[in-house]
């Protein structure tokens, strides 16, 4: 692991102030919870050590660290971490303010996703604001109702439908568009409690998609803090509208993004958070949703027992009929879907053989009749099959997920046709690989990736 020279800089600064104290990363992992206001058991200890050998740079928790070892971030040279949109008092300015930069190149201030913010998101949601803003509406403002709060829910599918079909990077703009201009009116407009609650959880839905898209679009330092950030917005707003399925399914949004990021302590944080948040929800799907995705962290954390028993979970809930109402926001999480989720985590654990019997059940089974979801899960299969020793399967595998990439806007995607092409090196010999690697750079040079 890189360690650069200013990562270095803090680490020495942190050691000499903790060797003055006497203390150890234990220690200083209890006194920075403490300090943050989330309390002595909110950070590992690992956490500590990495920031006390220069592994990690504390980020958002700097100001926190500065405080209880009395270092001078200033002084030293050392930048505080940039505000996010989250951190300031009110939902619904910040969550617009953060839509209106990202349309806005120009006003636009790049932040970057950090371990740190993605569990300060769990510390967010305030839960008067929805009072005070039906209390202080201002005369005059547009009157809101239940038909409004339809029309979002409507929008989210459409464009929702999209990108699940051709990639996150299709429309994002447009998502973010609408609420910025017609959906703001309404977050600041007058309405009743019971429909502010309705308004915040469909602004949630709206907002996580935005996350998602950004997620999906591209993999730069900027669109992960765009993401990261939309998810913490989302999580906000559902926190505080009082819907605990669209609250956890935002928590799951932070921790896949952590997962993609190699964050494993903070995937598998948030991802207990998740489950914990669903944990009272009658839906079999939601169950199934929440603890897939802590299983998946779990394997991606090298942690076996943990992945197993919550996969064993997923797995009874899964086999249940659907529960809940048909727009409930876990009710994508299809059996196919959890077959995908399955055997990646079967692949993480190194059971090839249950990785392909799940991912062929995905296929072959359950469907997946969206592009761009069959496009990931065929490069997935592809990708197991070659690790089996079966080289034409995999190739003829491949083939089919080109059918299905051509077109497709998805960083995921792009991630699986850059990982084909360079396990087809290997094979120069072989007519079908090199028939296979000419199409893929056609649809490369294509997509102008």
């Amino acid at each position: 692991m890189t360690r650069t020279p200013h990562a270095q800089h803090l680490a020495r600064l942190i050691r000499s102030a903790c060797r003055e104290r006497g203390w150890g990363p234990s220690q200083l992992a209890r006194a920075v919870g403490q300090a943050e206001g989330s309390g002595p058991d909110r950070l590992q200890r690992q956490y500590a050590r990495k920031w006390m050998t220069g592994e990690r740079t504390p980020d958002y928790w700097w100001p926190h660290v500065a405080h209880v070892l009395g270092l001078e971030p200033d002084a030293r040279s050392v930048p505080q971490p940039p505000a996010r949109a989250a951190d300031r008092a009110d939902t619904v300015d910040s969550v617009i303010e953060l839509g209106r930069s990202d349309l806005d190149v120009d006003r636009r201030s790049f932040l970057t996703a950090s371990s740190g913010y993605a569990l300060a998101a769990l510390g967010l949601p305030d839960p008067d604001s929805i009072t005070r803003r039906v209390n202080a509406a201002p005369a005059g403002a547009v009157r809101v109702g239940r038909g409004e709060v339809n029309a979002i829910k409507v929008m989210v599918k459409s464009l929702g439908d999209s990108a699940s079909e051709l990639g996150g990077g299709h429309a994002r703009h447009l998502a973010v568009r609408y609420l910025t201009e017609d959906v703001e009116p309404w977050l600041n407009g007058s309405y009743t409690e019971t429909v502010g609650k309705e308004l915040f959880a469909a602004t949630s839905q709206l907002t996580h998609l935005a996350g998602w898209m950004a997620q999906d679009e591209g993999d730069t330092p900027e669109l992960h803090g765009l993401a990261q950030d939309y998810y913490a917005h989302a999580y906000r707003l559902a926190a505080e509208a009082d819907e605990p399925e669209l609250a956890a399914t935002a928590l799951r949004g932070l921790a896949v993004h952590c997962m993609d990021l190699g964050y494993r302590a903070e995937a598998v944080q948030l991802s207990e958070a998740c489950v914990d948040y669903g944990r009272h929800l009658d839906n079999p799907r939601a169950v199934a949703y929440y603890n897939a995705t802590l299983a998946n962290a779990a394997a991606h954390d090298h942690d076996r027992p943990l992945a197993v028993r919550h996969l064993a979970v997923a797995e009874s809930a899964i086999g249940k009929p659907p529960a809940g109402p048909r727009d409930s926001w876990a009710a994508h999480y299809s059996p196919g879907r959890w077959a995908h989720e399955a055997g990646m985590i079967h692949r993480s654990l190194g059971d090839l053989t249950a990785a392909e019997e799940h991912l062929r059940l995905a296929l072959d089974i359950h469907g997946l009749d969206r592009r761009r979801t069959r496009a990931i899960v065929l490069a997935d299969l592809a990708a197991v099959r070659l690790l089996q020793g079966d080289t034409a399967d995999a190739i003829a595998t491949w083939s089919d997920f080109l059918d299905c990439a051509d077109g497709v806007r998805s960083v995921k995607v792009r991630t699986a046709l850059q990982d084909m092409q360079v396990r087809l090196r290997r094979f120069p010999t072989v007519p079908e690989a090199r028939q296979l690697a000419t199409r893929a750079a056609t649809i490369e040079l294509a997509r102008g990736a």
